[in-house]
């Protein structure tokens, strides 16, 4: 039979095991509880429709060498000849497209000077104006696009949008989203939703 002596280190040793084994365990809890927090966590936004345009998505700002040899082609043109439409537009589209709004809405209007009833540019700079939260210059845009063609679909939900969104004016979004729907029943929104639904939820207070 072994004496006290030879087993108060056993016991110290098993003891420190538990101990250690707690802590694990508790580690693997927490980091197991911050996994799910952040792969469930719901978006900040709740998932509010963005804008439909006819441009493709902006690129955070990035400019890519390639990107940043086309702007500097199209200032150049413009440069030399400031009567070419086209080649404002396509300017406009560059800083759309690398999120620079000021300098978008500078090119549309130049273009818009020349070319006053594009109602596809006309959208893209009231997408640009809304960007820099200028809500009543947005629906100006849109207004003169939806006047220059009422069954412009993309300016029709860009003005819902920033009725409902951004000035709150829920009426007034509805009005407009139900002209689109009369139009298109099959409109849909960016991601796939059809706005009729939204117009839905919308009335709904959803």
């Amino acid at each position: 039979m072994a004496s006290q002596s030879e087993q108060a280190p056993t016991d110290s040793i098993k003891k420190e095991i538990v101990i250690i084994i707690g802590l694990c365990c508790l580690v693997i809890g927490f980091l197991a509880g911050m996994l799910f927090i952040i792969l469930f966590k719901t978006p900040a936004d709740g998932g509010v429709a963005q804008v439909a345009t006819g441009q493709p998505p902006a690129q955070a700002g990035k400019i890519t060498a390639e990107l940043s040899q086309r702007l500097l082609q199209l200032e150049l043109e413009v440069q030399k000849n400031p009567e070419n439409t086209e080649a404002w537009t396509n300017l406009g589209h560059l800083y759309f497209d690398s999120d620079q709004a000021d300098k978008a809405i500078a090119a549309y209007t130049k273009s818009l000077a020349l070319a006053p009833n594009n109602a596809d540019v006309l959208t893209d700079l009231g997408v640009m104006y809304r960007r820099v939260s200028k809500f009543h210059e947005a629906i100006a845009s849109f207004d003169q696009a939806i006047l220059a063609n009422p069954k412009h679909e993309t300016s029709l939900f860009n003005k819902g949008v920033v009725l409902n969104y951004d000035l709150k004016d829920k009426q007034g979004a509805i009005a407009t989203w139900q002209t689109l729907v009369n139009l298109n029943p099959m409109a849909m929104a960016p991601g796939g939703k059809l706005v009729s639904e939204l117009l839905k939820e919308v009335k709904d207070g959803k």
